[in-house]
Parts: structure tokens; sequence; C-alpha cells
């Protein structure tokens, strides 16, 4: 009889244990909770359920529900791109694109694209394909390298419209690279030879115009002063720097021919 009870009361103990581990189990997965910076959404049979759910614990149908937690921090992938411009020239490039998805469409997000990887290459890589051609067209190669600030504008602007009906939102984009054809890359260094003899020749040129500008003035200056000159040598002031000039003594013969020669006087005797 003891035995008997002594079974009975294992069988007890073994089901009430069983029990708390069902109950436990079903516990466990019937809640989920949503660390900050995510978002889940509950997937019963396969079917998304109506609703997000934001950070906190969260109910959930055991067993039969699923949830597929999505993050909601900045993102950033670097996608390539390629386009024609204005003048139809190759113009490819890669940008690097910061983007956080949208805690109210993370539903939909999971409805029509699944992961993250279907978000990057389903969405957020052929929009960036259609963006760069858009701000590319509008431009020709050359004012899409000088005018780089304005056709990342461009792009942005595209992109952040497209994207943003996919509950996308764009934070940020930059050009990591841009690279045009071989033929224009070679136009172009010609055309910076060309500008820098252009410019080169100017320099001579000019240095010539001011060098013959000098000599021009510096010949107005000797002229000017030869006139100065001139009219400051009048008659009575040759007279004066002659006598000046003079030591008292007469000369002792002047000229030949039959001319009379002077006499020698001397001063002393006469005074």
């Amino acid at each position: 009889m003891i035995d008997q009870n002594s079974k009975n009361f294992d069988w007890k103990q073994i089901i009430a244990i069983s029990f708390v581990i069902i109950l436990a189990i079903i516990g466990f997965n019937s809640f989920v909770v949503i660390n900050p910076g995510e978002a889940g959404v509950v997937s019963v049979l396969g079917k998304a359920s109506d609703g997000v759910l934001l950070e906190g614990v969260h109910f959930k149908p055991p067993f039969a529900g699923n949830v597929d937690i999505y993050d909601l921090t900045i993102q950033k992938f670097e996608v390539p791109a390629q386009s024609s411009t204005k003048d139809l020239q190759d113009l490819t490039a890669s940008f690097a694109i910061n983007f956080r998805l949208d805690p109210l469409e993370v539903v939909t997000i999971r409805r029509t694209q699944g992961t993250l990887q279907n978000i990057v290459s389903k969405i957020i890589a052929p929009q960036t394909q259609e963006s760069f051609k858009i701000a590319a067209a509008r431009r020709t190669v050359e004012e899409a390298i000088t005018k780089r600030d304005e056709l990342k504008q461009d792009f942005d602007f595209a992109l952040s419209n497209r994207l943003e009906k996919y509950g996308i939102i764009v934070l940020d984009t930059s050009v990591v690279d841009l690279d045009f054809s071989p033929e224009f890359s070679k136009a172009v260094e010609e055309k910076q030879i060309a500008e820098q003899r252009a410019q080169r020749a100017v320099y001579v040129a000019q240095e010539a115009e001011q060098e013959a500008e000098a000599n021009v003035n510096r010949a107005k200056g000797q002229a000017e002063a030869q006139r100065l000159l001139r009219e400051t040598l009048t008659v009575e002031l040759l007279q004066k720097q002659a006598i000046d000039k003079w030591d008292g003594k007469f000369p002792q013969v002047m000229g030949g021919n039959g001319a009379l020669p002077f006499i020698n006087i001397d001063t002393n005797k006469i005074k």
C-alpha cells in the first residue's frame, strides 16, 4: 500500500513539474522584448499583423507567432551608379547613403520588402541609380565636376522623394567617387594645357606692353628734361658761365691768315 501511494505521489510530482515547465515555455514564447532603436513586426503563421512593436515588453501568440526585428538606427551603405550627362558623356559615381527606417512604416516594409538586405538591393540601389540619372542629365560632364555640390543637391532631392514612399528616410549622402570617360579625361588635360599656354601668352604680352609703356615714359621724361634744360640755358646765363670760367688772361695769338696778333699787355703796369 505504501509503495502504491509512493508511486501515485511520484506521478503527481512529475505531472506538476511538467505542467510548470509547459507553462514556462508558453510564457517564454508569449512575450518579446524590443530594445531601444528597434521595432518589431508580429507574424502569425507567416502573415504580418497590423501594428508595430516599439521598445519594451510585448505579448505575442506562443509558438504560432514570430517577431521580425528591424534596426531603426542609422544605416550606411555604399551604392554605385552610372549615367550619361547632357553632353552624352559617361559618368560613374559611388554614393555613401545614410538612412533609417520610418518606425510607422515597418509593417509595410515587412510585407513588401522583408529583410534589410532586400531593402538595399531592391529599393535603395535602383532608386539611387534613377536619382543619379536625373541629376547628371541636367548638366554637362564639366559642370558635373566643377559644380559638384549642385549635382549632389539634385541627387539628394530626387533620392529623398523616391525613398520616402517606401518608408526610408534619407539623412545624408556623400559622393565617394566620381569618374568620367578616358576620352573626356584626355580632353580635360588638353584643355588645361591650352589654357596654361594661353595664360602664358597673355602674361608675355602684358609684360611686353608694360615694358614698352615704361620705355615711352622714359623717353618722355628725357625729352622733358632736355626741353627744360634748353629753356634755362639763356644767352645771359651762357655769358655769365663764360666769365665765371675766365682766368683773366688774354690769348697770345688769335688766328692766322693775316689776322692781327693780340699784344700781351701787362695789366699790372697799367695800374
